[in-house]
């Protein structure tokens, strides 16, 4: 699975989320935050975030979207 980030200024803040590089829709990331002060918080964040579902990609473990987990729980 390939995975990106993408960092989105919205506003007067910055919005990150990571995603399937195959999925051209930001619709259902597997991960996001919004308000960040800066395109650098909000970068720092996104990757801090992208290792740890690196590693569980790596392990196999199955990755939830946004919408799937808010369901599931």
């Amino acid at each position: 699975m390939n995975l990106r980030v993408r960092v989105l200024h919205c506003g007067n803040h910055w919005y990150a989320d990571i995603d399937d590089a195959d999925d051209p829709q930001p619709d259902d990331p597997f991960w996001y935050v919004d308000n960040c002060p800066s395109q650098t918080r909000a970068l720092e964040t996104a990757c801090a975030e992208l290792l740890t579902l690196s590693n569980l990609v790596f392990r196999g473990d199955h990755l939830y979207r946004v919408l799937e987990a808010a369901v599931a729980a």
